[in-house]
């Protein structure tokens, strides 16, 4: 039977390449998009590289936890998951606020996939992996009482800010599900690639898109990572993150303070034990 894969923002850049990868490969894949319309052709060309094979689509929009939540809802009626990809991301260039209250890089980057995360924990597939895409900019320190604080919003710090957060979630639940869950739980950073968050912000300076999906499919379907978990992965291989997303301390606040963010907009979740 053909392994499942949800991968967050797979209409565009290293998501949509990803996703042409293991179709060809023969993976069932779920699309995810915050356009319909783009759902729908990503979901077509799929289905050509992947004729036989099951291909789903479903929409959200990150900034909504409730939209984050019926999407989950929607990937719960199907098969259930052996890979989930945490890979949609932004950079807001202007201080913003989500939905439901927050600082918009953060709400998309991080507070939305937390929530789909563990919305799905238990409909994946053991052994199973999540993967969350982080970036080699991600910061190297972080107040996470001012995250919500337009004096503390700089477009790229606010997005080096998230980036650390996917981080500290992946080896905070890895810690959580370790000895407990056969799911392991990584990070990555892609590359220098040409996405719309890099052309947007440093222009185009990066490599093509298919250069960023080698690491993200390597991490998350290489038989040689079979187990590894709570790791970091850089230019091909397993590398050091910041020092300071080492901290479980930090680590511990992080998760804290998202399910808090989570339950104060008003909804509950299920954690990990």
């Amino acid at each position: 039977m053909a392994k499942h894969i949800l991968i967050t923002g797979s209409t565009d850049g290293i998501g949509r390449e990803t996703a042409r990868v293991l179709a060809r490969q023969g993976y069932d894949i779920t699309v995810h998009g915050r356009s319909p319309r783009r759902v729908e052709d990503t979901v077509k060309e799929l289905e050509r590289l992947h004729p036989g094979g099951s291909v789903y689509g479903v929409t959200a929009d990150f900034s909504s936890l409730a939209q984050v939540e019926r999407m989950a809802e929607t990937v719960k009626e199907g098969p259930p998951l052996d890979i989930l990809l945490n890979n949609a991301g932004i950079i807001a260039h202007e201080y913003r606020l989500s939905e439901d209250g927050y600082e918009l890089t953060w709400a998309v980057n991080h507070l939305g996939h937390f929530f789909l995360t563990l919305l799905l924990l238990d409909h994946l597939n053991e052994p199973a992996r999540i993967v969350n895409v982080s970036s080699m900019v991600h910061a190297t320190e972080i107040d996470l009482d001012r995250l919500n604080d337009e004096d503390y919003f700089d477009p790229v710090a606010a997005y080096s800010r998230s980036k650390l957060c996917n981080v500290l979630f992946a080896y905070k639940l890895h810690r959580l599900l370790e000895g407990r869950r056969k799911i392991t739980v990584n990070a990555l950073h892609p590359g220098v690639i040409n996405t719309k968050v890099l052309t947007s912000t440093w222009g185009p300076v990066g490599a093509p898109v298919r250069e960023g999906s080698k690491m993200t499919v390597y991490v998350s379907t290489d038989p040689s990572l079979e187990g590894v978990s709570g790791a970091y992965f850089e230019n091909g291989a397993r590398r050091r993150s910041a020092a300071v997303s080492y901290d479980e301390q930090l680590q511990d606040r992080c998760w804290e303070m998202s399910l808090e963010a989570v339950r104060k907009a008003g909804f509950s979740v299920k954690v990990p034990e």
